[in-house]
Protein backbone atom coordinates (compact mmCIF):
# COMPACT_ATOMS: atom_id res chain seq x y z
CA UNK A 1 0.00 0.00 0.00
CA UNK A 2 0.89 3.13 -0.94
CA UNK A 3 -0.09 6.53 0.46
CA UNK A 4 -0.34 9.71 -2.79
CA UNK A 5 -0.29 13.05 -2.29
CA UNK A 6 -1.96 15.07 -5.11
CA UNK A 7 -1.58 18.80 -5.73
CA UNK A 8 -1.58 21.36 -8.63
CA UNK A 9 -1.67 24.83 -9.57
CA UNK A 10 1.13 25.62 -6.16
CA UNK A 11 2.31 28.77 -7.76
CA UNK A 12 5.49 28.84 -5.64
CA UNK A 13 3.30 28.08 -1.95
CA UNK A 14 4.14 24.96 0.04
CA UNK A 15 3.28 25.78 3.01
CA UNK A 16 2.84 24.79 6.31
CA UNK A 17 -1.04 23.98 5.87
CA UNK A 18 -0.02 21.82 2.98
CA UNK A 19 3.02 19.97 4.49
CA UNK A 20 0.54 18.68 7.53
CA UNK A 21 -1.93 17.35 5.08
CA UNK A 22 0.54 15.79 3.33
CA UNK A 23 3.57 14.68 6.44
CA UNK A 24 2.26 10.83 6.18
CA UNK A 25 2.27 10.50 2.17
CA UNK A 26 4.76 8.52 0.67
CA UNK A 27 5.26 10.45 -2.65
CA UNK A 28 3.43 13.69 -4.12
CA UNK A 29 1.60 14.06 -7.83
CA UNK A 30 1.94 17.53 -9.04
CA UNK A 31 0.19 18.63 -12.00
CA UNK A 32 1.77 21.34 -13.05
CA UNK A 33 2.10 25.05 -12.59
CA UNK A 34 4.61 24.45 -9.63
CA UNK A 35 5.44 28.42 -9.71
CA UNK A 36 9.57 28.23 -9.61
CA UNK A 37 12.15 25.48 -9.62
CA UNK A 38 13.09 26.13 -6.14
CA UNK A 39 9.65 25.62 -4.86
CA UNK A 40 10.07 22.23 -7.16
CA UNK A 41 13.11 21.52 -5.29
CA UNK A 42 11.20 22.51 -1.79
CA UNK A 43 8.67 19.69 -2.28
CA UNK A 44 10.87 17.33 -3.92
CA UNK A 45 12.99 17.30 -0.39
CA UNK A 46 9.82 17.46 1.74
CA UNK A 47 8.60 13.89 -0.07
CA UNK A 48 9.51 12.64 -3.59
CA UNK A 49 7.97 14.23 -6.14
CA UNK A 50 6.74 12.83 -9.57
CA UNK A 51 5.53 16.05 -11.56
CA UNK A 52 4.75 17.96 -14.99
CA UNK A 53 5.20 21.39 -16.20
CA UNK A 54 2.63 23.98 -16.81
CA UNK A 55 1.62 26.83 -18.58
CA UNK A 56 3.34 29.50 -15.92
CA UNK A 57 6.10 27.39 -15.50
CA UNK A 58 9.73 28.77 -16.45
CA UNK A 59 12.18 27.20 -18.67
CA UNK A 60 13.64 25.93 -15.56
CA UNK A 61 10.85 23.73 -14.24
CA UNK A 62 10.23 22.94 -17.49
CA UNK A 63 14.21 21.32 -18.30
CA UNK A 64 13.08 19.02 -15.17
CA UNK A 65 9.42 17.86 -16.29
CA UNK A 66 7.90 16.84 -19.02
CA UNK A 67 4.73 18.13 -19.96
CA UNK A 68 3.24 14.43 -19.81
CA UNK A 69 4.28 11.81 -17.23
CA UNK A 70 3.25 7.86 -17.03
CA UNK A 71 4.39 5.75 -14.78
CA UNK A 72 2.76 2.26 -12.88
CA UNK A 73 2.28 2.82 -9.17
CA UNK A 74 1.21 -0.35 -7.42
CA UNK A 75 0.43 -1.81 -10.84
CA UNK A 76 -2.23 1.02 -11.81
CA UNK A 77 -1.18 2.94 -14.65
CA UNK A 78 -0.85 6.72 -13.86
CA UNK A 79 -1.02 9.90 -16.28
CA UNK A 80 -0.34 13.57 -15.15
CA UNK A 81 -0.22 16.69 -17.05
CA UNK A 82 -1.14 19.98 -16.98
CA UNK A 83 -3.65 21.05 -18.77
CA UNK A 84 -6.41 18.17 -19.12
CA UNK A 85 -8.41 19.07 -21.92
CA UNK A 86 -5.14 19.29 -24.61
CA UNK A 87 -5.96 17.91 -27.66
CA UNK A 88 -2.26 15.86 -26.66
CA UNK A 89 -3.91 14.44 -23.65
CA UNK A 90 -6.57 13.36 -25.13
CA UNK A 91 -4.77 11.08 -27.34
CA UNK A 92 -2.49 9.95 -24.32
CA UNK A 93 -5.68 8.67 -22.61
CA UNK A 94 -6.52 6.77 -25.46
CA UNK A 95 -2.96 4.97 -25.55
CA UNK A 96 -1.51 4.41 -22.56
CA UNK A 97 -5.16 3.56 -20.98
CA UNK A 98 -4.82 5.30 -17.80
CA UNK A 99 -6.49 3.85 -14.57
CA UNK A 100 -5.93 7.22 -12.81
CA UNK A 101 -5.43 10.73 -14.78
CA UNK A 102 -4.43 13.59 -12.74
CA UNK A 103 -4.76 17.27 -14.53
CA UNK A 104 -4.78 20.99 -12.97
CA UNK A 105 -5.02 24.27 -14.29
CA UNK A 106 -8.55 24.81 -13.45
CA UNK A 107 -8.41 25.64 -10.07
CA UNK A 108 -11.25 23.41 -9.73
CA UNK A 109 -11.40 20.58 -7.67
CA UNK A 110 -12.95 17.85 -9.32
CA UNK A 111 -12.82 14.09 -8.94
CA UNK A 112 -15.23 12.01 -11.41
CA UNK A 113 -14.77 8.39 -13.71
CA UNK A 114 -14.29 9.13 -17.62
CA UNK A 115 -14.92 5.50 -19.62
CA UNK A 116 -13.11 3.77 -16.17
CA UNK A 117 -10.53 6.37 -15.84
CA UNK A 118 -10.49 8.05 -12.29
CA UNK A 119 -10.07 11.82 -13.19
CA UNK A 120 -8.50 13.77 -10.45
CA UNK A 121 -7.97 17.59 -10.72
CA UNK A 122 -6.74 18.70 -7.25
CA UNK A 123 -8.17 22.00 -8.01
CA UNK A 124 -5.51 24.42 -6.84
CA UNK A 125 -3.35 24.54 -3.63
CA UNK A 126 -1.34 27.85 -4.52
CA UNK A 127 -2.56 31.08 -3.42
CA UNK A 128 -4.51 32.10 -6.94
CA UNK A 129 -7.63 33.61 -8.10
CA UNK A 130 -9.82 30.96 -6.18
CA UNK A 131 -11.30 31.42 -2.76
CA UNK A 132 -10.24 27.96 -1.40
CA UNK A 133 -7.12 26.48 -1.76
CA UNK A 134 -7.39 22.62 -2.29
CA UNK A 135 -4.97 19.44 -2.48
CA UNK A 136 -5.97 15.45 -2.28
CA UNK A 137 -4.84 12.82 -0.74
CA UNK A 138 -5.47 8.72 -1.22
CA UNK A 139 -3.76 5.32 -0.54
CA UNK A 140 -3.66 2.87 -3.68
CA UNK A 141 -3.17 -1.24 -2.61
CA UNK A 142 -2.96 -2.65 -5.68
CA UNK A 143 -5.65 -2.23 -7.88
CA UNK A 144 -7.85 -0.46 -4.98
CA UNK A 145 -8.09 3.11 -4.96
CA UNK A 146 -9.00 4.14 -1.29
CA UNK A 147 -9.28 6.61 1.29
CA UNK A 148 -9.45 9.79 -1.31
CA UNK A 149 -9.61 13.04 1.42
CA UNK A 150 -9.81 16.44 0.31
CA UNK A 151 -8.03 19.32 2.32
CA UNK A 152 -9.35 22.61 1.92
CA UNK A 153 -7.62 26.04 2.80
Amino acid sequence: MIKIGILSDTHCTFDDPLKRFFAEVDELWHAGDIGSYECAREIAAFKPLLAVHGNCDDHLVRLEYKKFNSFDCEGIRVLITHIGYDPQAKLNLTQINPTIFVCGHTHILKVHNYNGILCINPGAAGIGRQIVRTAIRLTIDGEKIDNLEVLEI
